[in-house]
């Protein structure tokens, strides 16, 4: 009687766990008690943000470009290539760069992703499309290049509109108050983690990572919010390339070619100290590029 009431236990808890968790991430069950608490004090993550910039010397990665290049002239490589790479890297070497806060609750998610917006064409008029790029820990730079190639190609594409794209079209010529209901029901299915797979596949604030390419319209690495839709913890802005002045120890200054990049990150996700020492790690793989053609889960000195 004892062991078929501890069997019955025992698939019971595990039922519950199946339950709480949700299709893209699993609960985190064991937090320190002020993890635990942050997330019902402070409920909104765009109450929870934390703004992080980042200054890169430039030197030995242009060096990096330009020699890929030079071996490979018709598949080239750019700087913008090489930060996803490096992010994406930092993700899977650093873990809790990758949980989310949804319904009061922290989870661990299951995929690595990166996402951007791609503009149509640079003009003021011009559409912006939504790309998604989900990495495996055995990608390499090269494979990582091959995606982001593809994902660029198909959102300058028409004919190859995802399916977040083609439900804001749909939804954008249907009238006002018939948005308003499939908003809020879009926000109770979101909340809830009840959003269709083929919607959190392609949206951008469902990935681990968003970024934002200021530089190529000559902007600064801006401070940019998170927002309370989708499941994004993660958001970085990269400045304008140029050279700036760098500093050693006896003060004498040199400039140098290099870019900011900022990070808004969801404090409730983890802590100060994780944060510093992944944003360090990120910073160490630009400025050493070759650590990025190793598999994805190959760790790093840092």
């Amino acid at each position: 009687m004892i062991k078929l009431v501890y069997l019955w236990w025992g698939y019971t808890i595990v039922g519950i766990k199946k339950i709480f968790d949700r299709k893209d991430g699993k609960r985190v069950r064991n937090l320190d008690a002020m993890h635990c608490i942050m997330p019902l004090i402070f409920p909104k993550r765009s109450e929870s943000e934390v703004f992080i910039k980042i200054r890169i010397d430039l030197t030995n990665t242009n060096n990096y470009i330009r020699v890929k290049n030079a071996e490979n002239p018709e598949f080239k490589y750019n700087l913008f290539q090489l930060i996803i790479a490096a992010i994406l890297k930092t993700i899977i070497l650093r873990p809790r760069m990758n949980r989310f806060i949804a319904n009061q609750n922290i989870y661990q998610r299951y995929d690595v992703s990166a996402a951007f917006i791609v503009k149509t064409s640079f003009s003021d008029d011009a559409e912006e499309a939504m790309a998604f790029i989900k990495a495996e820990e055995t990608d390499k730079l090269d494979s990582l290049r091959q995606k982001i190639c593809e994902q660029i190609e198909n959102c300058r594409d028409e004919l190859q509109k995802d399916s977040s794209q083609k439900l804001m079209d749909f939804v954008a010529f249907l009238p006002g108050f018939i948005r308003v209901i499939i908003g809020f029901g879009a926000r109770m299915l979101d909340r809830h983690g009840l959003m269709p797979k083929s919607i959190m596949a392609t949206d951008i604030h469902y990935a681990s990572v968003v970024l934002s390419q200021l530089g190529s319209i000559k902007l600064g690495a801006a401070y940019h919010h998170l927002t309370e839709w989708g499941t994004n913890s993660l958001f970085i802005t990269v400045g304008e390339k140029k050279k700036r002045p760098f500093y050693d120890n006896d003060g004498n200054m040199t400039m140098k070619s290099s870019i900011d990049i900022g990070f808004t990150v969801d404090e409730r996700i983890s802590d100060g100290f994780y944060f510093a020492k992944s944003v360090r790690l990120m910073k160490k793989l630009l400025e050493h590029p070759e650590l990025l053609e190793g598999e994805l889960n190959t760790k790093v000195l840092y």
